[in-house]
C-alpha cells in the first residue's frame, strides 16, 4: 500500500471522527482457486489471496461507530445494545465480529472505524471475509489480543457462519488471514499449508451479476443430503456405507472412489447423482494440482482424463512449463464440473471462461458460490494478462483486474 493511500485513509478518518486512527489494518480478497464448493463438506481447498484489499482505520471508543466509504453508510451502537439489524445491513459484519470475539472470551470494546476497500462486493472475491478479517485484526491490535492468523480466521468464520447464519465454509476467512496460496484442511484442527505458484498472475473478471452465498449453498447442501439419504436406503457394501452419512458435512468424501459408488449413483435422479460426482471429481483433480504445486510430476494416467476433457494434448507433460499448464487444465476442468454437474455457472460465466482460454489463459474458472460473481484466469506473463484482460471486457465483463498473489493480514499503523 502506498504512502499516499495511507494518507487518504487517515484523512477520511479525520473527516469522519477528527484526530488520527490508532490502528490501520488490512486484509486481502481472495480467488477461489481450487475445490470450489468443497470447504463446507470438510474437504481441503486451495485459495489465493489477491492484491485487492480491505482497510480498517480504527481507534478505541466508548460508543461503536463505523463508516463505510464504499456504501457511504454509517452504523452506531453500544455494547449493551449489541445485536444484528438484519436485512443485509453492512454494520452486521462489525457487530458479528464483536459478538464472536466476546463469545470466545476476548475482552474487546467499542471503536470508531472507517472502512475502505478495493474488493468488489458480491463478486465472488470474498469481500465479506476481507472485511471481517481486517476488522478483527484491527481489534486485536487495539485491545492487545495477540491473535494469530488462525485465531483471526476462526473468529471471522464464527462471526459469518454462526452469528450471521451464512452457510459458508472456511476458505474465505483463512485465505484472507494467511495470504499467499494456501491449502486449507477444513476439518479440525484446520491445518494450513503455504504453496508456491511461481510468478504467475491472475486476471479477474467481475461478471456484474450479483449473487448470494446464503441463497446458493443451502440448495446444494440440501441436494447432497437428499442424495445421501437415498443412497443409505440402498443395499450398499459395508465398506462404502461406513464412509457415508446422512449429512454432507460428516461424509468421508476423500475416502470414496468413484468406481465403488458409480453403480449406486445410477439409481439416483441425475441431478442428485451429479452433485456427488462433482464432489468426488473436483476433489480428485485438486489433489493432483496440489501435488504439482508441491513439485510432484503426475503420471499421464493420472492427468489424462483431465487433459482430454479440456482439450489439451498429453504431450504437455514434456513441455518446459508443464506445471502451470497442468494447474491451468485442472482449473478449466473444475469450471466444467461446476457448470455441468453442480450447475452453479451461468452463460455469461461460461462465455468469460471461453474468452480467457482463447486469449491465451492457461486455465479459467468461476470463483465463489457461482450464479454470477467472478471468473479467474491464470496467466504466465503480464503480456498474456493484458490480452486476457481485453478479452474479458469484450466478452461482457463489468470490470476486470490484473492481480498478484498478496500477503494476508497486515498492520500499516
Amino acid at each position: 500500500m502506498s504512502a499516499d493511500a495511507l494518507l487518504r485513509i487517515e484523512e477520511l478518518y479525520r473527516l469522519v471522527y477528527g484526530g488520527s486512527p490508532q490502528v490501520i489494518a488490512s486484509a486481502p480478497g481472495r480467488v477461489d482457486f481450487l475445490n470450489t464448493h468443497q470447504d463446507y463438506k470438510g474437504l481441503p481447498v486451495v485459495g489465493a489471496a489477491i492484491s485487492l484489499r480491505t482497510f480498517v482505520a480504527a481507534s478505541k471508543s466508548k460508543v461503536c461507530r463505523v463508516y463505510s466509504r464504499a456504501l457511504n453508510a454509517s452504523d452506531e451502537f453500544t455494547l449493551e445494545s449489541l445485536g444484528l439489524r438484519g436485512g443485509g445491513w453492512f454494520g452486521d459484519y462489525i457487530r458479528a465480529s464483536l459478538i464472536a470475539l466476546r463469545s470466545l472470551g476476548y475482552d474487546v470494546g467499542c471503536v470508531n472505524a472507517v472502512i475502505t476497500s478495493s474488493v468488489p462486493m458480491g463478486a465472488g472475491l470474498a469481500s465479506s471475509a476481507a472485511l471481517l478479517v481486517a476488522f478483527i485484526a484491527a481489534l486485536s491490535e487495539l485491545y492487545s489480543l495477540g491473535l494469530r492468523p488462525l485465531e483471526v480466521a476462526e473468529a471471522a468464520f464464527k462471526a459469518e457462519n454462526e452469528v450471521m447464519g451464512i452457510p459458508c465454509g472456511r476458505l474465505d476467512q483463512y485465505t484472507s488471514a494467511y495470504g499467499g496460496i494456501v491449502l486449507i484442511e477444513t476439518r479440525p484442527p484446520y491445518r494450513v499449508e503455504l504453496l508456491e505458484l511461481g510468478n504467475a498472475l491472475f486476471v479477474v473478471a467481475d461478471s456484474g451479476v450479483r449473487h448470494s452465498t446464503a441463497e446458493i449453498h443451502p440448495k446444494r447442501q440440501a441436494e447432497l443430503n437428499e442424495a445421501l439419504r437415498r443412497l443409505l436406503k440402498m443395499d450398499l457394501p459395508e465398506g462404502l456405507k461406513s464412509k457415508l452419512s446422512m449429512s454432507f458435512a460428516e461424509t468421508r468424501w476423500d475416502e470414496i472412489d468413484e468406481e465403488e459408488i458409480a453403480r449406486y449413483l445410477r439409481k439416483l435422479p441425475k441431478k442428485l447423482a451429479n452433485r456427488i460426482l462433482y464432489t468426488l471429481r473436483a476433489h480428485k483433480s485438486t489433489m493432483i494440482a496440489v501435488r504439482v504445486l508441491k513439485g510432484y510430476k503426475p503420471s499421464l494416467e493420472e492427468v489424462k482424463p483431465i487433459l482430454e476433457q479440456v482439450g489439451i494434448n498429453e504431450s504437455v507433460l514434456s513441455e518446459k512449463d508443464w506445471e502451470l499448464k497442468v494447474i491451468g487444465a485442472v482449473m478449466t476442468y473444475q469450471h466444467m464440473l461446476l457448470s455441468r454437474l453442480y450447475e452453479v455457472s451461468i452463460p455469461l460465466l461460461d462465455k468469460l471462461v471461453e474468452a480467457a482460454l482463447k486469449a491465451g489463459a492457461l486455465g479459467a474458472k468461476l470463483s465463489g458460490a457461482g450464479m454470477g460473481g467472478a471468473v479467474i484466469a491464470l496467466v504466465r506473463s503480464s503480456e498474456d494478462a493484458e490480452r486476457v484482460y481485453e478479452a474479458f471486457m469484450r466478452a461482457g465483463a463489468a470490470r476486470t483486474w490484473i492481480v498478484e498473489i498478496d500477503k494476508g493480514i497486515h498492520r500499516h499503523k
